[in-house]
């Protein structure tokens, strides 16, 4: 009877065994005519799928939402322009990579291997020239998507809204008829209390007609300055009808302007993993006539 040392090592030369002799049969299988038909199925494979996977973007079988806001269709041409040369490089890529696998598929053993000129400093150089005025090139091209939002200071007449982001909510306020918004004490912060911007409403007169909404409403064909601040993590404003997406930072304040041209409700989501509760991190816009708007204020200030 064998012993259970033996018995183990005779079971582990058995994998051994098969595989060696395995091995000794592979260079016989993938040779010659069949290995020069594998590597012609798969370049044809990498083509088929390159195609397949840009005639959705080329048909545009995903329509992007629609567009309501004063420079909306700036991002949509930086995206298209963006698609675009992506899409080339893409295929062009893909293109080279079959040919050279069709190409030399079945090289004879014996053959000549070419040398890049430069070797491998020349390719290199040529990738970062190529790559840097892409993106130099996508830099340019998006000047004036990115000026429109950031560079370009809000009108004297902007409408200011502060927003609050915090797991897992937003919070919006408007000035009251003063026109100003009390300061913030982290302190009194209180969702026990639905004191959501640590509002002294005791001792500062600024934030006594200050109102807060779940709810975020403007006026339609009226600019907005858009006031931005994170109560715990990293957080984002999303509005993809508004082409706006601004991420929140914790410890800084942030500012974004813009201008809704249509009225409408639209979805304002969280696109950073902010905790557990991110997947349900999202709040409303109502874009409203200017009397409409003045109505919904109104009934908001009542609340307070």
């Amino acid at each position: 009877m064998l012993s259970l040392l033996e018995a183990t090592s005779a079971l582990q030369s058995l994998p051994f065994k098969f595989a060696r002799s395995d091995l000794k049969r592979m260079p016989d299988v993938m040779t010659g005519e069949k290995r020069d038909l594998m590597a012609k199925f798969f370049a044809i494979t990498i083509i088929v799928i390159a195609v397949a996977s840009a005639i959705p973007i080329l048909r545009h079988s995903w329509p992007e939402p629609q567009d309501i806001s004063v420079h909306g269709h700036l991002i949509d041409e930086q995206m298209s322009e963006t698609m675009a040369e992506a899409g080339i490089s893409f295929l062009a890529a893909q293109f080279i990579l079959a040919i050279f696998i069709w190409k030399f598929s079945n090289r004879p053993k014996d053959a000549k291997i070419g040398k890049f000129p430069g070797g491998a400093r020349g390719l290199v150089v040529a990738a970062f020239l190529l790559v840097g005025t892409e993106v130099l090139a996508l830099g340019i091209f998006g000047t004036r998507a990115w000026a429109s939002v950031y560079f370009t200071p809000p009108a004297a007449d902007a409408m200011p809204i502060q927003v609050q982001a915090g797991q897992f909510a937003f919070y919006f306020r408007y000035p009251g008829p003063d026109g100003k918004f009390g300061p913030l004490h982290p302190s009194l912060i209180s969702e026990s209390d639905a004191n959501f911007f640590g509002l002294d409403l005791t001792n500062d007169q600024d934030s006594k007609d200050d109102i807060v909404t779940a709810e975020m409403a403007i006026p339609v064909n009226h600019e907005i300055h858009l006031l931005m601040h994170a109560k715990d993590v990293g957080h984002s404003f999303y509005v993809p009808e508004l082409r706006v997406q601004q991420d929140f930072v914790p410890g800084l304040d942030l500012s974004i302007h813009f201008t809704a041209t249509k009225t409408g409700r639209y979805e304002i989501v969280c696109t950073q993993l902010c905790g557990l509760g991110h997947y349900n991190m999202k709040a409303y816009l109502s874009v409203l006539s200017q009397t409409d708007f003045d109505d919904w204020l109104k009934k908001q200030a009542a609340l307070q």
